[in-house]
């Protein structure tokens, strides 16, 4: 066996090591997609609290951005190619202005808006954001500022954040610092979400495969915008029959 035979069986190799967890995140998508939300007993809290309580919606903020798999797919998309912790910091200022906009927003003005039809959405940013990563947009010739588009998919996954709230009839008494402190603990999540992936990402590059992955690693996180848009809309078509 020559050394070009033997290279291109350990390219084969790391590629199908490679596929092994993305093939099983596609394969967990489905359930956590359905399992994205707020937890009964977190519904049943939130139901019956009366006046601001700080540091519980600060809590749930954080929880339901760190198992919200959705913004996290998307996340990961933004941060896949950015090597530089300023322009991490940037795009994850933008997008946590957009859903601020949004989150706060929506639930003061009582601006209701289908949830199936929102997380949707947010399921087609992760997709515009594997294909951005790949250059899909560049090769047809359409261009969107990326600093722009995290801004927009900010407000969307903000409304998605939204509408988990309004689900779940807040009272009035003290809404805005509730909102606030949840709003928080949203930023709180974020960052610790975006601590670990940026670390992962950085090991990730020292390895000699990583240019051979962003292909389809991308490809991987296209086809998950896919699995949780597929979802939401059915959802929505079976609620709605």
């Amino acid at each position: 066996m020559n050394a070009q035979t033997q290279h291109a069986r350990n390219g084969r190799l790391h590629l199908a090591l490679l596929a092994l967890p993305l093939l099983a995140l596609l394969l967990l998508i489905p359930m956590t997609a359905l399992a994205h939300g707020v937890s009964a007993r977190d519904a049943g809290y939130v139901a019956n609290v009366r006046g601001a309580h700080f540091w519980p919606f600060l809590y749930l903020g954080a929880k339901h951005m760190v198992t919200g798999y959705d913004h996290l797919l998307y996340l990961a998309g933004v941060v896949f190619l950015l090597q530089r912790l300023k322009d991490v910091a940037i795009y994850a200022t933008l997008f946590a202005l957009g859903h601020s906009i949004t989150l706060l927003g929506a639930v003061m003005a009582g601006w209701h808006a289908n949830t199936y039809l929102v997380d949707a959405v947010i399921g087609l940013s992760v997709v515009y954001k594997g294909f951005e990563n790949i250059g899909g947009w560049r090769k047809l010739h359409w261009k969107l500022d990326a600093r722009a588009a995290v801004l927009g998919f900010g407000l969307v996954h903000g409304l998605g954040l939204a509408t988990k709230l309004q689900d779940l009839s807040l009272s009035r008494n003290g809404l805005l610092p509730n909102l606030v402190a949840f709003n928080v603990g949203v930023e709180v999540g974020q960052v610790l979400a975006l601590t670990v992936i940026v670390l992962l990402f950085a090991l990730w590059r020292r390895t000699a495969g990583f240019p051979r992955a962003i292909y389809p690693a991308n490809l991987a996180l296209i086809c998950a915008g896919f699995v949780l848009f597929g979802l939401q809309l059915s959802g929505w078509l079976m609620g709605a029959s």
